[in-house]
């Protein structure tokens, strides 16, 4: 079956946002204006569950098996973070100052000590990362801060393939079950439920709905309506709650609350507007990102946590705006370097592991 570029193309697009938006909201704290910050929020994680939907079939056996790969390549990379921020927090001092360090751990919301530096790793710390338990990794806190998609990817999956296997029939009234929830958490938030919960429910729509979408292709004469919806949503969202609910959409996404389900609608709308419309016949930059996407999510993370030391020496000397753009770029090549060491590191990872897996063998 010929490979759709369209997905990786999209799956591209979607990373470039994501590390524009980590770009904004991490270092990016400290010079970009908040509504610019906001405004990156546009194109944002909610495409990533949309995608699985198109891509997602009903074939457990397929589906647990790539999400068993997923889990030790994932393994893999943290291993090699835990290293890294161990080393960095012994070796820092090397090069920085310690009243420099304790800024940058500072700005970043850490709750790292001076006394951490000489301590020994904190193994405990490796072993909840491998349950999904993202305690903060100090040198490169994006990375933890971006693992909360990859909880719930785990979580959705699972159930999204078994309402695909055992309900295909049903999947329409799996997608008002989860309408329904979501609305009923939004309307009494004092039972939104704490964790991932909140999160699949409104997350488990765009897949399933996604999912419904697969090969198809929007009408034309939908197409007005559809970004009319948008509109006539986004209006009512700022008189309802008021103009200052714009500076509020990040706050509203963790769990996801009305104002940034709202806000998410003109990106998801606009995905599947382009979707069996725009043709992508080769590949490009854009594409060779989507289609290594996990490696470069888990590579922004580390380059969005590498740039504030770029970034620091340099906000007071030029415009707001070209050092975004420049920060911006410089992410960009970093996250392309870092996702191509990760790789290498991911095969040599499963080449150790296979040679361990012969060694071991019972004859």
């Amino acid at each position: 079956m010929k490979r759709d570029l369209y997905i990786d193309f999209a799956k591209g697009i979607a990373t470039l946002s994501i590390i524009f938006i980590h770009t904004a909201f991490w270092s990016g704290q400290l010079y970009i204006p908040a509504e610019v910050r906001v405004l990156s929020l546009v194109f944002d994680v909610a495409l990533f569950y949309a995608l699985s939907g198109i891509t997602s079939g009903s074939d457990i056996g397929k589906t647990f098996y790539r999400l068993l790969k997923l889990q030790i390549t994932y393994m893999i990379f943290v291993t090699l973070l835990f290293f890294l921020d161990y080393f960095f927090k012994v070796f820092g001092l090397a090069f920085f100052s310690m009243e420099w360090l304790q800024n940058f751990y500072t700005t970043f919301g850490s709750k790292y000590a001076a006394t951490d530096i000489s301590a020994v790793p904190q193994w405990e710390n490796l072993g909840n990362w491998y349950l999904h338990e993202y305690s903060n990794a100090d040198t490169f806190p994006v990375v933890m801060g971006s693992f909360w998609y990859l909880k719930v990817y785990f979580i959705l999956t699972v159930f999204g393939v078994l309402i695909l296997k055992f309900f295909p029939k049903h999947i329409n009234w799996f997608i008002g079950l989860c309408v329904a929830l979501t609305l009923i958490f939004n309307i009494f938030p004092e039972i939104y439920p704490t964790g991932q919960v909140g999160y699949v429910a409104f997350y488990m729509t765009i897949f399933l709905a996604a999912h419904q979408m697969k090969g198809k292709k929007i009408p034309e004469k939908i197409i007005p309506v559809l970004y009319g919806i948008v509109a006539l949503a986004l209006v009512w969202m700022f008189f309802f709650y008021g103009n200052e609910i714009f500076y509020k959409i990040n706050r509203n996404k963790f769990p996801p609350k009305i104002p940034y389900i709202i806000w998410t609608l003109f990106s998801l709308v606009t995905l599947f507007v382009f979707y069996n419309r725009l043709k992508i016949t080769k590949e490009s930059f854009v594409t060779h990102i989507g289609r290594n996407a996990i490696f470069f999510y888990f590579a922004q993370g580390i380059s969005s946590s590498l740039v504030y030391f770029l970034m620091a020496p340099l906000k007071d000397s030029m415009p707001w705006w070209i050092l975004m753009i420049l920060i911006y770029i410089i992410n960009i090549i970093l996250a392309f370097v870092i996702s191509g060491g990760l790789k290498k590191v991911d095969e040599w990872g499963w080449k150790i592991l296979q040679f361990l897996r012969i060694k071991t063998a019972v004859k």
